[in-house]
């Protein structure tokens, strides 16, 4: 049986974990770094870059890279790229196949089956949209997990002592709460809280608006309006939010950032860190609500936490640091790695999903791990009532009944309408799907009684069924968003990514046959030059017949859309010349 891999899939980077010997390990990416850049690129010639690679083209090639796509994760956002249309789910599933490229080679086996690790305040339709990324990417995916429980789950197997924790996951696109229980050998969630929209790109864009308007100040130019050097700002942006992190001054230099009247201009500023402090101290700010939530519905007060772990890389910054221990009271733990500790805890529940149970250090009990859902699920109702079915915070799995009827007299068809969020009136909360239940026996309102049943799986995900209780006839209902992909979109996006993947490994195959062809074509002229004379005439002929050829398919030959029998025919010629040409490379060298 081959080995579930758990997957941090992250807004700025993304991690993957493996539980060997009954510990979690980071699987290294291409490069051998423990983490990989959640970076998509397309070159011009229809290759696909995936992490540091994509990474490296990006300030050359910025309109074909993307970046930070699983904050449009659950949108209708798309992008088109050599007229491919594009949505997050398939953005995803490229950094996914490359994490499962990464496992495979380092376990020497096929992956097929992983964890994938997801904010804490993700919706029903952005989770179902990360479990859809997973099955593009030719992954089944075993469980949804919160980031921050996966955190617990990770600090919990060397930390079997009972304690409530705080989970302060800030990570490059979102921001989660949650405090967590553990002890004999149970992790139960509390409660979670946070915001999907704050994070370490929100740190950078304020550097990034501060470095534009200071060198408009100094030059009266733009820098806004230019593609490249506006990717150049934002790397530079980031580089300077880590240095403050360990340092007061970050000296932030970038030549030839633009020209003006045919003068090049460079840019050179230094930024402290107490300026850094000041520009994002509303976005740390932001982090206080969230906190005073969670810790509100778990009916408890910060003097009751056992520990404050600090999770994803935004926590490093020294101000976000002294904000957590202003709010709790206690000083952050610094024993789990806050780049990696997600990717293990989904590691170590992908091992437990096999029927391996781990066990808690000094309990000698298997770690049993009890989730809840982040926001409240309702449908609406008459006035525009959002009324609860399943509150906030409500372990997970859970299955919610409740008995509605008709608004008006003898309706056939009702229609409901289900939303998520904590506000009281539909309109304000998060459209999650809607469905029309048909086939009500006739009746004056009122009176048919439907029930209707919300079903939250171990994932968070939400499946909805309803029941005439007149006729006894029951109806299951699949949820159905615009945001969601369709089975057959899906099923395409599956046979996209396998065909990606091929033409991938021939453009690979190809680039190293070119290289050998034009290698071959160099030596064998170089050959027939030496010979000269003493070659025999009708050996000359053919090589050089042989020559022309390799060399008009060699010339024929486009990167972007070189296939199996194109490169098949360029072999075929190619030993043909070697073939031709043997007598001539060994003798006149």
């Amino acid at each position: 049986m081959s080995k579930v891999i758990g997957i941090d899939l992250g807004t700025t980077n993304s991690c993957v974990s493996v539980v060997e010997n009954d510990k979690p390990v980071i699987i290294p990416g291409a490069d051998g770094s423990m983490t990989t850049p959640s970076i998509v690129a397309f070159t011009k010639n229809g290759e696909r870059l995936v992490g540091q690679a994509a990474r490296r083209q990006a300030v050359t090639n910025p309109d074909r890279t993307i970046s930070s796509v699983k904050r449009r994760m659950g949108t209708e956002w798309t992008t088109r790229i050599d007229g491919k249309e594009y949505k997050p789910q398939k953005i995803s599933a490229m950094i996914l196949m490359q994490l499962k490229k990464d496992a495979e080679k380092f376990l020497g086996e096929e992956v097929t089956e992983a964890v994938i690790t997801v904010p804490a305040y993700f919706n029903d339709i952005q989770r179902q949209a990360t479990k859809d990324a997973g099955r593009i990417a030719g992954l089944n995916v075993k469980r949804i997990i919160n980031e921050p429980t996966s955190a617990a789950l990770s600090y919990g197997l060397d930390h079997g002592e009972p304690q409530k924790v705080m989970v302060y996951d800030l990570g490059g696109g979102t921001f989660d709460v949650s405090i967590i229980e553990i002890g004999e050998g149970i992790i139960e969630v509390l409660s979670t809280a946070g915001d999907n929209h704050l994070g370490g790109d929100d740190f950078d864009e304020r550097i990034v608006r501060w470095i534009v308007n200071k060198f408009r100040e100094q030059t009266r130019v733009d820098l806004s309006r230019d593609f490249a050097a506006m990717q150049r700002i934002r790397e530079a942006a980031e580089r300077a939010k880590k240095e403050l992190s360990t340092s007061n001054t970050s000296h932030i230099i970038q030549p030839y950032i633009t020209q003006a009247k045919g003068e090049p201009l460079h840019l050179d500023m230094v930024l402290t860190r107490q300026e850094f402090e000041s520009m994002v101290s509303d976005l740390i700010q932001r982090t206080e609500d969230p906190v005073r939530s969670a810790l509100n519905d778990a009916r408890i007060t910060s003097a009751q936490l056992g520990r404050v772990l600090l999770v994803g890389g935004s926590t490093r910054i020294p101000a976000v640091q002294r904000k957590v221990q202003e709010m709790t009271g206690k000083e952050p733990s610094r024993n789990i790695n806050p780049d990696e500790c997600v990717a293990k805890g989904a590691a170590i529940l992908g091992s437990t999903l096999q029927g391996k149970g781990l066990v808690a250090a000094g309990t000698g009990q298997d770690l049993l791990l009890l989730d809840v859902t982040p926001m409240s699920l309702s449908i609406e109702t008459v006035g525009g009532v959002a009324t609860r079915i399943v509150e906030r915070n409500t372990t997970l799995p859970a299955r919610y009944s409740q008995i509605f009827s008709t608004a008006a007299p003898y309706q056939r068809n009702v229609d409901i309408h289900v939303l998520q969020g904590e506000r009281p009136m539909a309109r304000d909360n998060k459209t999650i799907g809607k469905f029309r239940l048909k086939g009500i026996k006739p009746a004056p309102a009122g009176v048919p009684q439907i029930e209707v049943t919300f079903d939250l799986d171990a994932n968070g995900i939400l499946k909805v069924s309803a029941r005439d209780l007149d006729t006894g006839k029951e109806q299951s209902i699949t949820i159905t968003a615009d945001d969601r992909m369709s089975d057959v979109e899906i099923q395409q996006a599956m046979q996209d990514a396998q065909n990606y993947a091929a033409q991938d490994q021939v453009r690979k195959d190809a680039i190293q046959v070119l290289d050998e062809a034009n290698k071959l074509l160099v030596r064998t002229e170089r050959s027939v030059k030496n010979a000269g004379k003493q070659l025999d005439r009708a050996v000359k002929k053919q090589v050089k017949s042989d020559t022309a050829r390799l060399q008009k398919l060699v010339a024929k030959c486009r990167l972007d859309r070189v296939d199996e029998a194109q490169l098949a025919e360029i072999r075929a010629a190619k030993e043909e010349l070697e073939h031709s040409a043997d007598d001539v490379l060994r003798t006149w060298p």
